[in-house]
């Protein structure tokens, strides 16, 4: 197998480096067709959360620069990034992909959200083509393996989510959410489950900015909320004691002097802003007002420090599936390289037995049904035990470094042609290919 991973995350990078390499939704789709014409790529898919950007590819012949690829997309000076950034292959980047999947990577351990967002970048990455063959294969196995862990592991018990972090962390500020107004900007799914966690700890009332309001009628009118305009939001913002923010814009859409706007007209009333977007939303000047409290995905960390502690033994039990599930996975893949072999031989074999009950067919004479039979299991069972020895070995050699050798002499001792060779050749021919001629 020839995967290849590179990235930064939570761990690896500050937010504002993560910032940088986000690649928003609508922009997914042109940077997966970049990364698929990229040199020696052969599939590939990329991953941009508020946590993490990777680039996972399948490579045509060994290792790709994927420093390249990062480099010329972003555009970006690589001396801003490239300390920051963690680079896998072979079985280690199937290890990270699992880890991933199944959440034992993320700020909260245990996490749901992060196998959604696995899922979203793996339909995006099919629909432009960029996804088809062995990563189709690993990506399916990493949102089995998710299953299973979250199946046999408590890993995923009393799940916390960025949003009802953020919401523990509104109720240590404010000590209680009765009575307090929110204001969500941006209608995404971190947006909802926060209003979900919020609603359920006392908050009095939603508000709902979104740039597409249908979008944010829709979920105001989930939790019997108000609709706003997002042209109105500076208008409105002030009515909000908590501001949880996530929008996907490319850069900050509160600067210092909104949140000097809004503490005039709230006559200095504090407001605490969670922003939990990346690219941030929120303008890290704002945090030098008095009043204004600004809170980012990153100081979040501090606040989740005690749910990774608990889950911890959970999280070994489900790192031991994973290091089994990366085995298999191994033997799967090499497995696939000696069934084109095995399928070759028993065609090869199958052949010879036609051909030679036709040769003998006349010296026969007519046959019984009952002795068409005899001779079909007679030749049959001739055919299963020649095959018996030589299936064998390849399938014990799969898991062996010399199973490249085992299969090149079962071929050579059978005489077994690639087909697809043997079609292009035949294709060339017929078509008055120039394979022959001078020039």
């Amino acid at each position: 197998m020839n995967f290849q991973l590179i990235g930064v995350n939570h761990k690896t990078a500050p937010v504002e480096v993560r910032e940088r390499l986000a690649i928003p939704e609508s922009r997914l789709p042109e940077a997966l067709r970049r990364l698929a014409g990229h040199p020696g790529v052969e599939e590939g898919i990329i991953l941009s959360t508020c946590n993490r950007v990777e680039v996972l590819t399948q490579t045509k012949n060994g290792a790709v620069d994927l420093r390249g690829f990062l480099r010329d997309y972003f555009q970006v000076n690589p001396s801003d990034y490239e300390a920051h950034l963690y680079e896998y292959r072979e079985s280690d980047a199937v290890r990270h992909l699992f880890r991933v999947t199944s959440s034992l990577d993320s700020m909260v351990v245990g996490e749901p959200q992060i196998l959604g967002q696995v899922k979203e970048a793996y339909a995006t990455a099919r629909a432009v083509g960029a996804v088809h063959s062995q990563l189709d294969l690993l990506l399916t196995r990493a949102f089995a393996v998710a299953k299973r862990i979250r199946t046999e592991t408590a890993v995923g018990s009393s799940a916390v989510s960025v949003a009802s972090v953020a919401v523990e962390l509104a109720k240590k500020i404010f000590g209680s959410l009765q009575g307090k107004h929110v204001y969500l900007v941006g209608a995404g799914k971190m947006s909802e489950l926060a209003a979900r966690h919020l609603l359920a700890h006392g908050a009095e009332s939603i508000f709902v900015a979104n740039r597409t309001y249908d979008r944010a009628q829709q979920l105001a009118a989930r939790f019997d909320g108000q609709a706003i305009l997002f042209e109105q939001l500076y208008e409105t913002c002030d009515r909000a004691d908590i501001v949880i923010t996530s929008t996907g814009a490319p850069h900050a859409i509160f600067r210092r002097e909104h949140g000097e706007l809004f503490l005039a007209r709230r006559k200095n009333r504090p407001m605490f802003f969670i922003d939990i977007a990346v690219p941030r939303d929120v303008d890290p000047e704002m945090n030098r007002l008095d009043g204004i409290f600004v809170y980012d995905i990153d100081d979040l960390q501090q606040a989740v420090t005690s749910h990774v502690a608990d889950r911890r033994k959970e999280a070994e039990r489900a790192e031991a599936i994973i290091t089994g599930e990366v085995e298999r996975f191994q033997l799967r893949l090499q497995t696939l390289d000696v069934v084109p072999t095995i399928v070759s031989l028993q065609d090869h074999l199958e052949t010879i037995r036609q051909a030679e009950i036709d040769r003998v067919r006349g010296r026969l004479g007519p046959l019984s049904p009952e002795q068409e039979l005899a001779v079909e299991a007679l030749t049959r069972g001739i055919i299963s035990k020649i095959m018996h020895t030589p299936i064998s070995t390849l399938k014990t050699a799969v898991s062996q470094p010399e199973a490249t050798t085992v299969v090149d002499i079962v071929r050579r001792l059978f005489d077994l042609h690639d087909k697809k060779k043997e079609d292009d050749k035949k294709m060339a021919k017929s078509s008055g290919g120039d394979s022959g001629a001078k020039t």
